[in-house]
């Protein structure tokens, strides 16, 4: 079984800045890093997500959609011409029906 050297008084080097703590002052975080007590940051809550249930797929007893019909209204402007010897351009309006 190996033993270690106490050192109350042993110096360590922080491994995040450098600086030199007591050994007995310094943190190990949760990513094995040792560091001293003013630069030491627990682990954040969201690194390790509660785990949550997939939701179901399935619906008891689904029906289908009712086809409903969705009205939209189409309009095309009329546009002059640039000449007067040329007839002029016509537009129609009309409706388009799309059926879902």
């Amino acid at each position: 079984m190996a033993r270690y050297a106490r050192g109350d008084s042993a110096y360590g080097i922080s491994d995040r800045s450098g600086f030199r703590y007591r050994l007995r002052d310094m943190r190990r975080e949760w990513n094995g890093l040792l560091v001293g007590p003013d630069e030491f940051e627990p682990k954040h809550p969201q690194l390790e997500p509660k785990h949550v249930k997939a939701d179901p797929q399935a619906l008891y007893n689904p029906r289908p959609d009712t086809p409903e019909s969705l009205g939209v209204y189409v309009g095309v402007p009329t546009v002059e011409a640039p000449r007067l010897d040329r007839p002029r351009a016509v537009g129609q309006v009309g409706q388009v029906v799309v059926n879902t």
